[in-house]
């Protein structure tokens, strides 16, 4: 077994099983790469793809148990190159962040900018999506750092450090019937058809139980992943916009009126996190202490110290968390 071959497995996995994608992504022949996945299988006595004719169509049972403790083989090759670049001062390298689209249009570009004039020689990678899609690519290792809202259920093997936390608010045309009320009940929000975000899907969302648990239907117009889609159709009177509250532009956004819901809904944490075991390089530290200042090194190597989640909520216990 070579570590080559466990690295085109890895490749093909995290390109959707496309082995073409995957060697042109390492820079190889498609036979090449085949040739070796064959020898891989050989060698272990049992396959690691179920396959229809050339096209591999699934990863099997074994195959995925193979693949994850090939992530961590990579890893472990990965982070012994992270200490000689940072043993030599090398500050070149890249970092790939996986966040949602309101995370990356209303809280990242700020210390992204700081970031690029700190370190113009790390090539920088951001890659938008559902907490699901997010999900997927941490557990495919296509990321270093994960930034998302919500139960970290759906990340294991993650450290997850809290950065800030925010709530939602509830937006309406300035015409709007709602934009008279004084003290919004869900009762009354319940009567009007709803512009919100796309609703997990593993789990329950905590915005229809919460409506659910008080005996009334939440009425769904439309989901989207998007704030600026969510206001876009709000303003078109499709419906009443539930958005996060560091989505709203007070001059942009004048048209709308934002209503406080802090006694409908609960505060959200929004965390970042990365793979258990990495090795992070100086400059990936002061990009954790850019979005989150309290996040500095000692409390992050701290954590990644720490034997479980439990004990990195301890840690980080005494933490106030900035509000947005």
């Amino acid at each position: 077994m070579k570590l080559t071959q466990l690295r085109y497995l890895v490749a093909v996995v995290q390109n959707d099983l496309n082995i073409t994608t995957a060697a042109g992504k390492l820079h190889t022949s498609q036979p090449g790469v085949s040739k070796q996945l064959k020898l891989l299988e050989g060698e272990l006595g049992f396959p690691l793809f179920e396959r229809d004719g050339r096209s591999l169509t699934r990863v099997t049972p074994a195959g995925q148990e193979v693949v994850d403790r090939a992530l961590r083989i990579l890893e472990e090759a990965q982070n012994i190159r992270r200490m000689s670049l940072e043993a030599r001062e090398d500050a070149h390298g890249t970092l790939t962040l996986g966040t949602t689209h309101t995370q990356a249009r209303y809280v990242l570009p700020t210390a992204i900018k700081v970031f690029r004039q700190r370190y113009a020689d790390v090539d920088l990678h951001l890659h938008q999506g559902t907490s699901e899609q997010i999900a997927d690519l941490a557990r495919l290792d296509r990321v270093d750092l994960v930034m998302a809202t919500g139960p970290g259920d759906a990340f294991p093997g993650l450290v997850l450090l809290p950065c800030y936390q925010w709530h939602r608010r509830i937006i309406v045309p300035r015409d709007h019937p709602l934009a008279r009320e004084r003290h919004l009940t869900l009762s009354t929000l319940a009567r009007y058809p709803v512009v919100t975000y796309t609703f997990s899907f593993s789990g329950r969302s905590s915005l229809p139980a919460l409506f659910e648990s008080a005996g009334l239907k939440l009425n769904v117009a439309l989901t989207a992943s998007d704030a600026d889609v969510i206001k876009t159709y709000v303003r078109l009177g499709l419906g009443v916009g539930i958005v996060a509250s560091m989505a709203l532009d007070e001059k942009k956004d004048a048209d709308l009126v934002a209503i406080n819901a802090d006694h409908l809904f609960s505060a959200h944490t929004t965390w970042i996190g990365f793979r258990r075991g990495r090795l992070l390089r100086g400059y990936q530290f002061e990009f954790l202490k850019l979005i989150a200042p309290h996040l500095t090194r000692r409390t992050v190597e701290q954590a990644v110290r720490a034997p479980n989640e439990t004990a990195v909520s301890e840690l980080l216990a005494g933490i106030t968390l900035p509000t947005r």
